[in-house]
């Protein structure tokens, strides 16, 4: 078997068409698995800083409050999420989310602003 490389996306914006810009300082790369029961949906949140995910298995519904887009993701797909919009997911497959999510941050802070709690 020949090892292989297959690029999976390419892309200079965010789903909402923002440019993508790094914060001017030393940044910290957390990597997170999300696993998301079907049918849960995500509280309203923002990111301050960029956001990227890649969906490994099921289905991920992103509604944007602020620009009215809704961004449907399924198993294979990458992204980048909106900087500074308002925005909820929701799992949307008959089964599991699970989603590999890149975070650049500065050291020490975290890329999510809750906007509303769940429950």
């Amino acid at each position: 078997m020949q090892s292989t490389v297959k690029e999976i996306s390419r892309t200079s914006t965010t789903f909402s068409y923002q440019p993508i810009r790094l914060p001017d300082q030393a940044l910290e790369i957390v990597a997170s698995l999300y696993t998301i029961a079907p049918g849960t949906e995500l509280p309203l949140h923002r990111h301050p800083f960029p956001r990227f995910g890649y969906v490994l298995k099921g289905e991920l519904t992103i509604y944007n409050e602020d620009t009215g887009q809704v961004v449907h993701l399924r198993e294979g797909q990458f992204g980048v999420e909106a900087i500074e919009q308002r925005h909820r997911g929701k799992s949307t497959g008959s089964g599991p989310l699970t989603l590999l999510v890149i975070d650049q941050v500065p050291p020490g802070m975290h890329n999510v602003d809750m906007l509303e709690t769940s429950g």
